[in-house]
């Protein structure tokens, strides 16, 4: 049974930053593929970031490039995602998400397996 759980969200003012961490179990070994998502109130959930485990490929959506990073620690089961030079736009429910893959994964369709969502929230 696989499960995600996310922690390490939130209050922080602009400009400020929070690590949120991800723990993958079951078939960890199998599981190649996490991203990072995020939904605020009203609209869709946007991808954030995501990594390929095996390789380390990431990729990263264009709100988040060059503010925010994902890593993996394969000995935890465990991938973070670092947030720095937060905004108010940032401010979210963060989903952590997880599948089987042979390359990156990127939307939200391609992830069948959820955690629960931490809330980030960033105030001006």
């Amino acid at each position: 049974q696989v499960q995600l759980v996310e922690s390490g969200g939130g209050s922080v003012q602009a400009g400020g930053s929070l690590r949120l961490s991800c723990v993958v179990s079951g078939y960890t070994y199998s599981l190649k593929c996490v991203g990072w998502f995020r939904q605020a109130a009203g609209k869709e959930r946007e991808g954030v970031a995501h990594i390929y485990t095996r390789s380390g490929s990431t990729y990263y959506g264009d709100s988040v490039k060059g503010r925010f990073t994902i890593s993996q620690d394969n000995a935890k089961d465990t991938v973070y995602l670092q947030m720095n030079s937060l905004s108010p736009e940032d401010t979210a429910m963060y989903y952590c998400a997880a599948d089987f893959c042979t390359a990156v994964l990127t939307e939200t369709y391609e992830y069948n397996f959820w955690g629960q969502g931490t809330q980030v929230t960033v105030s001006s």
